[in-house]
C-alpha cells in the first residue's frame, strides 16, 4: 500500500499532461534542468569560496620562508 505501481505513476503523467497540455511539459522540463544545474552550480561555487586548504597552505608556505630568512641571517 506504501509503494508507487506503475498504473499509479500513468495516472500521475496522464493528469499532469492534462493540466499543462503537452505543448508546454518540454518548457517545464527545460525550466527545471536550467533550475537544476544553477542550483549546483551555486553549490559548487560556495564550496570553493569557503574552501580554506589553500589559504592555510599559503599561510604555511610563507611562515616556513621567513623561518627560512631568518635562519639564514643568523648564519651571516
Amino acid at each position: 500500500m506504501g509503494s508507487i505501481g506503475p498504473w499509479q505513476v500513468v495516472l500521475i503523467l496522464l493528469i499532469i499532461v492534462l493540466l499543462f497540455g503537452a505543448k508546454k511539459l518540454p518548457q517545464i522540463g527545460k525550466g527545471m534542468g536550467e533550475a537544476l544545474r544553477n542550483f549546483k552550480k551555486s553549490v559548487n561555487d560556495i564550496d570553493d569560496a569557503t574552501d580554506i586548504t589553500p589559504i592555510a597552505s599559503k599561510r604555511s608556505e610563507e611562515v616556513s620562508k621567513t623561518e627560512t630568512k631568518t635562519e639564514e641571517k643568523k648564519d651571516a
